[in-house]
């Protein structure tokens, strides 16, 4: 049977390429020896509930254990219904155990009892009919809210002191979010910010990324089933784009195997895998998608909007800097500072973001290309400056990020540019104070630099020229733009302010300053 790289549920052995789950969380069996009750948090689709498929299987079949993952996600439905949630789940649990366990291990007849306790009922009744210790893993704890949240995790909480004769020997909760992070307001505006009413985990435990040697050992399977060969530079660009983020490993190669180079002798090299760079961001598929529905959380954009704009965090909660580290958004430098976790993910949140803008843009002529199909850099001057004068004004009010809004509108333009065929890589950092673009259509290549200028501070151009001369250097360009956003109070409209002005930096380099 043929095999695949996958992105969608957790892997099946006899189909998909993937690792051995388990030696990404090294010592579970320890903690299941030692009734320990514990938590498994890490972004999705990076293998938790492949991993904790096979951890129950491997439990289960050694003999010791009746063990079985099980998932709380039917009862998301049920926020502020108890009793309506644990029968749902209840229901689930009992398909689930009888796919995943041989009969003699199956749970006995639920008991009946009230709202608020069955799922504790229902656990206890089964740890003292297991003929042997029950080891139980709930997957997607944290889709449930509020009522049902708080009354399932007392009802474990409640249990445990039982075990191992009366209620599962040991436990996982398993989830993007680490407990204290668990939503409990209705609409999930408030966390539970603490562990409490689940004091009594022994390790709250993550998922790592894939290292290099991970991403060759998976493309080696597919090298091995195929024979078509995943040059050495193709694996370490893949690692380098991704940062072994499983879900963007696996994408990555599958879009290549199946689309891209479909022809098993055809060797992969790293432009197969910037092509499906690109093609994956620009696609948003289900995993990016869900990610950018993170960036509307309030504490997310906290973090994220300063660190678009290249400013200080300010007084950030430490609570909420982890939280983003434990989503796999962020991650931190160790030069110092957050930084997005992968060169992906760095171009997929400005991107996300500017899309309200995007879809906001009025219909633009491409003036900007020759006769040819080439970049014409002048025109394209011409062409946002025209634009930006007549429609920045309103755009800005498109941006879902107030303090960057003018560089979302800014990449929206410039997303309209290369839609014909070009790129638009990003940089940007906490405390740079600016967001550096580089345009790529063709043989023509555009590096430009963005700085906002804010109330109560100085002009920022002569900081913007060095930064820019700097970055044009490593792009071996003598030419390119700075443009300032004034953002102080009072000012006449964008259409009478916009303007542009020829200078150099200290090495020479010909700068169009653009204000607006």
């Amino acid at each position: 049977m043929p095999k695949w790289f996958n992105t969608a549920g957790p892997c099946q052995a006899d189909i998909h390429y993937m690792l051995s789950p388990l030696e990404r969380l090294p010592n579970l069996e320890r903690l299941v020896a030692q009734r320990g009750y514990f938590v498994i948090h890490a972004p999705r689709q990076t293998g938790k509930t492949t991993a904790m498929l096979a951890l129950a299987q491997q439990l289960t079949e050694s003999g010791q254990y009746t063990a079985v993952m099980v998932s709380a996600e039917v009862g998301a439905a049920f926020p502020n219904d108890p009793g309506t949630a644990e029968a749902a789940m209840l229901s689930d649990w009992r398909q689930a155990t009888q796919f995943h366990l041989p009969s003699d291990l199956q749970p006995p007849p639920w008991p009946q009892t009230v709202a608020g306790q069955q799922i504790g009922a229902a656990l206890s009744e089964w740890a003292k009919n297991s003929p042997r210790p029950l080891v139980i893993l709930i997957d997607e704890i944290d889709s449930l809210q509020d009522e049902t949240l708080i009354s399932v995790l007392r009802q474990l909480r409640s249990g445990y002191p039982s075990r191992p004769t009366g209620f599962p020997q040991s436990l996982a909760l398993i989830g993007v979010r680490d407990v204290r992070d668990y939503k409990v307001a209705s609409g999930g505006s408030t966390r539970l910010n603490t562990s409490s009413p689940f004091n009594i985990k022994l390790e709250s435990l993550t998922l790592g990324n894939f290292s290099l040697a991970d991403v060759t050992e998976l493309y080696q399977q597919h090298t091995a089933e195929t024979g078509q060969i995943f040059s050495a530079a193709a694996v370490q660009q893949a690692f380098d784009l991704t940062q072994g983020q499983p879900w963007l490993v696996n994408a990555l190669a599958r879009q290549i195997v199946e689309v891209i180079a479909p022809d098993a002798q055809e060797e992969i090299t790293p432009d197969h895998v910037n092509t499906a760079k690109e093609i994956l961001i620009q696609r948003q598929d289900t995993h990016l998608d869900s990610l950018a529905s993170i960036l509307r959380e309030d504490r997310v954009r906290a973090i994220i909007e300063p660190l678009l704009a290249g400013e200080e965090l300010g007084n950030i909660p430490g609570d909420d800097r982890q939280f983003l580290v434990d989503l796999g958004l962020v991650v931190r430098n160790p030069a110092g500072g957050l930084t997005p976790a992968n060169p992906i993910y760095r171009e997929v949140l400005p991107r996300v973001l500017a899309s309200g803008p995007q879809d906001s843009l009025p219909q633009i002529q491409p003036h900007w290309l020759t006769p040819e199909g080439k970049l014409d850099v002048n025109e394209l001057l011409t062409s946002f400056l025209s634009f930006w004068r007549q429609h920045g004004q309103p755009l800005l009010k498109s941006a879902p990020y107030h303090e960057i809004a003018p560089h979302l509108v800014l990449m929206a333009f410039l997303h309209r540019v290369i839609n014909g065929g070009g790129t638009l890589e990003r940089e940007y950092a906490i405390g740079s104070a600016r967001m550096d673009l580089c345009l790529r259509y063709g043989d023509v290549t555009l590096g430009i630099e963005l700085k906002v200028w804010r109330a109560g501070r100085p002009d920022p151009i002569q900081a913007g020229l060095e930064q820019l001369d700097h970055y044009l250097a490593g792009l071996g360009l003598m030419s390119g733009w700075l443009v300032i956003f004034d953002q102080r109070p009072g000012l006449p409209p964008i259409a009478e302010r916009t303007m542009t002005t020829q200078t150099q930096t200290a090495s020479g380099r010909q700068i169009t300053v653009i204000r607006g």
